[in-house]
């Protein structure tokens, strides 16, 4: 997540600019062939390249809006395990008598959430951080989960028997969450909790259930293959037709000049399509950006973040003073 109030102009040329290496060679040669060999057949109606135009600008304009909506479903569920996360944190305080099994059944649910930011920074066949411009622009962040392997920050919370266990599982934070519902067991048959408290707690463990659930269905769910692949389709198409829309309208400029500017309006075509032809890259790349909101890309949802300062509200609640330090961000980026 950026922090600051906006992207440099510098960041985002640089996050784009891989998109000038081909719409100047397809700006370029139309114009040459037009200007110089007299291949005026190449120039095609503008009403056909206007009307692409818009129904690319429509289907650019309905990604972005969809894969808006999954970034911030993504920020939703996350705000729920945060509130979640201190509900648990109280009721494990205040319900227990056992000061020792509040601060186990704490310390594991922060395992759960590390486990489970873990799991949501798996990478997927369909996600875009692998890509040369998004590699390119990592260097300029990092993203907690890969400066530590798993084991080490999950041996900070849970004794050495359960680690060996959920490293051995395939969901560990659903294993995690099954040990903290096993463990309220016992102590309702032991008499440590009553009913109703148990049946509170137990609640708990059912929302936390669930807003991993819904975590894990933006992030196995990709924004639909057919979408995506139209919509690169008809933008890369119009940026191709493009300069051959434009060399016509740009030749009739000539009739209005007289030498030495006449005859030359044509090669106006290499940059005004290249500007056009980059806002829609960009709108592409920015909407691409945004679909896989856990990805580890720098507009994720900063769950790293969030996840540190559930911790931080746990430990207080517990009493404790040497606290984690809250993640701070790097170059006005935070995971």
């Amino acid at each position: 997540m950026h922090t600051g109030t906006a992207y440099k102009i510098s960041e985002f040329l640089l996050w784009t600019r891989r998109t000038f290496y081909w719409l100047l060679p397809i700006s370029i040669i139309p114009v040459l062939l037009y200007q110089m060999l007299g291949w005026y057949w190449l120039a095609i109606p503008w009403t056909v390249v206007a009307m692409l135009g818009t129904a690319t600008a429509f289907l650019i304009g309905f990604k972005n809006t969809q894969t808006y909506n999954r970034t911030w479903e993504a920020r939703q569920i996350w705000g729920a395990i945060l509130n979640s996360s201190r509900t648990w944190g109280v009721r494990c305080r205040d319900f227990i008598n056992d000061p020792e099994k509040s601060k186990e059944l704490i310390y594991r649910h922060f395992a759960w959430l590390t486990a489970l930011r873990y799991q949501m920074r798996e990478p997927r066949a369909w996600e875009s951080k692998t890509k040369p411009y998004n590699i390119e622009f990592s260097r300029y962040y990092t993203v907690p989960e890969k400066q530590t392997p798993l084991e080490t920050e999950l041996a900070q919370y849970i004794s050495a028997q359960e680690l060996q266990y959920i490293l051995r599982t395939k969901n560990r934070a659903a294993q995690l969450m099954s040990l903290q519902s096993k463990t309220l067991r016992d102590l309702a048959d032991s008499g440590a909790l009553d009913n109703f408290r148990f049946i509170e707690m137990q609640r708990s463990i059912q929302d936390l259930y669930d807003q991993q659930g819904r975590s894990e269905r933006i992030k196995n769910f990709p924004y639909p293959r057919q979408f995506a692949t139209i919509n690169s389709f008809f933008i890369k198409l119009f940026c191709i037709l493009l300069p051959f829309g434009m060399l016509r309208e740009f030749d009739k400029l000539n009739e209005q000049l007289t030498a030495p500017l006449q005859g030359c309006m044509v090669w106006l075509v290499v940059p005004c399509s290249v500007l056009v032809s980059w806002v829609f890259m960009s709108l592409e790349q920015v909407g691409e950006s945004t679909e896989n909101p856990f990805e580890g890309s720098a507009n994720d949802v900063p769950i790293s973040q969030m996840s540190r300062t559930i911790e931080i509200d746990l430990r207080e609640m517990l009493g404790e003073t040497e606290l984690p330090a809250p993640l701070q961000p790097v170059n006005k980026i935070v995971l």
